[in-house]
């Protein structure tokens, strides 16, 4: 089992899916001025501090006061840790550190030995090469420095300073350690530059792939993952998630769909969403929660019959348990168990369809609410779009989600935001809690998660149907 060293930056701990494997050899490659040192005095700081796991930090280049100097502008008392065996600040020569690492019971394993060291820094491997120019004899300093590391089963952090002349100086080194983090600066709207940290490679560790950008502040380093929004902490405090019956996508909505959020569905004619909305839909069900499914063109009873069916789901059994309504906006023959199931609004004007819907189904919504029952409503808003109209839509739908989210109900909406247009759309994205979307390119369906109660969002994953329950994988 995989053990991990927090780094002391809680957003790297997140895309390193909880911090560096524990003994592992880490590459950390930068231009001047990225912060490499920071992140690296920052992992040994916090485990020295917080973690009572001492650590190394070999400099061959800076002096240690100017070191303790540097670092005390975070607030971090290198002298302190010292004087508690907690950290050891060490300038030395690249050629006396190698000595000594090859000499059993040389200096440098008798430090590690008297602090229990548990993590290294070592600044730079660029330093520790100089003046050896064959590769052959590079390969073998790096192999030994990895191996030695590893038999001590310390963390390290082994800095490597790049430019545009020594990129590709070493590239042996990306294969040789556990582990590749690149610091980068970027050119930011002509005259700004931003900081992007990149994992790019990580043994024993499921990373969260992309660019991150980080800043530097008055506590160290702080990073922000690529694809993540501030938490609506509000629906967060009452957060009581039902699975969507999709693995993938609850694990990234921390464990499914939240009672009391409206979530909105995105997609086109060429995607095949019938699943996503089957698993997500039935799936409530099971949880013992009641239905309120507004019908589309596409889909109607029979059709819906058929595919709950797959996932175990009996509609008619619903209806005569009077679990589930239907609102229907199209003149289609209704099969007689589902009579007493369906509101038929085909024939009513905008004015009244309010009026209507407030007496069919509020009145038995909150009944069913003071009985302690639990409720899911679908809402095709195509169907609305096209039968009563885009300003029907922005007044209605905004009254629907706030009853709906007050009364602790859950909505899902589907759309077509290129169909409805720019800003209708960009309406439906502001009202809802979370936005779902779907879409074909080329021979490939994609789905991505763009807004969530729990601050999440995905990059684009593909869509993939399967033979098994829930017929859909993201990957």
């Amino acid at each position: 089992m995989v053990t991990y060293a927090k780094t002391g930056i809680e957003g790297l701990d997140f895309i390193l899916s909880g911090g560096y494997p524990e003994g592992s050899a880490i590459l950390l490659e930068g231009a001047p001025g990225t912060g490499k040192t920071i992140l690296g005095m920052q992992f040994l700081y916090h485990g020295a501090q917080e973690l009572n796991e001492a650590g190394i930090y070999i400099t061959f280049e800076e002096f240690p006061e100017q070191l303790y100097q540097e670092m005390n502008s975070f607030g971090w008392d290198l002298r302190q840790l010292e004087k508690k065996n907690k950290l050891r600040v060490i300038c030395m020569s690249p050629e006396v550190l190698i000595e000594q690492m090859k000499q059993p019971n040389g200096i440098f394993e008798r430090i590690v030995k008297e602090i229990d060291c548990k993590r290294i820094v070592i600044d730079s491997l660029n330093l520790l090469h100089f003046g050896v120019e064959g590769s052959a004899e590079k390969r073998e300093i790096v192999y030994m420095l990895r191996n030695i590391l590893r038999k001590h089963s310390m963390t390290s952090l082994l800095i490597h300073e790049q430019s545009s002349l020594n990129k590709k100086e070493i590239p042996f080194v990306s294969y040789v350690v556990d582990g590749v983090i690149q610091l980068s600066l970027q050119e930011h709207n002509t005259i700004y530059r931003k900081r992007t940290l990149e994992v790019l490679k990580m043994r024993g560790c499921n990373i969260k792939e992309g660019e991150h950008i980080y800043r530097l502040t008055d506590d160290g380093v702080y990073l922000v993952p690529a694809l993540s929004m501030i938490e609506d902490m509000v629906v967060m405090e009452n957060e009581r998630s039902v699975t969507t019956g999709i693995p993938a996508l609850d694990q990234m909505l921390a464990g499914g769909m939240p009672r009391g959020t409206a979530f909105v569905l995105d997609t086109n004619s060429k995607a095949n969403y019938k699943y996503l909305l089957a698993s997500i839909i039935t799936s409530r069900i099971r949880a013992g929660e009641n239905i309120i499914l507004l019908l589309s063109s596409l889909s109607g009873i029979h059709d819906l019959e058929h595919i709950y069916r797959l996932y175990g789901v009996d509609l008619a059994d619903l209806a005569q348990k009077e679990r589930i309504y239907f609102i229907e906006h199209y003149d289609r023959p209704i099969p007689e168990v589902f009579s007493n199931a369906v509101i038929k609004v085909n024939k009513v004007a905008n004015q009244d369809y309010k009026e209507l819907i407030r007496e069919k189904v509020n009145t038995v919504v909150s009944q069913g609410i003071e009985r302690g029952e639990k409720w899911f409503v679908f809402y095709d808003l195509n169907t609305l779009v096209s039968q009563r109209g885009k300003e029907f839509i922005t007044s209605y739908f905004t009254e629907e989600v706030a009853a709906i989210s007050a009364a602790e109900m859950t909505l899902l909406a589907l759309t077509n935001f290129t169909e409805i247009g720019t800003e209708t759309a960009s309406f439906l994205e502001r009202t809802c809690n979370g936005v779902f979307q779907t879409w074909v390119d080329g021979n490939y369906q994609y789905f991505q998660l763009k807004k969530s109660p729990q601050g999440n969002i995905s990059r684009p994953l593909l869509v993939e149907n399967i033979q098994a329950r829930p017929f859909i994988r993201f990957i």
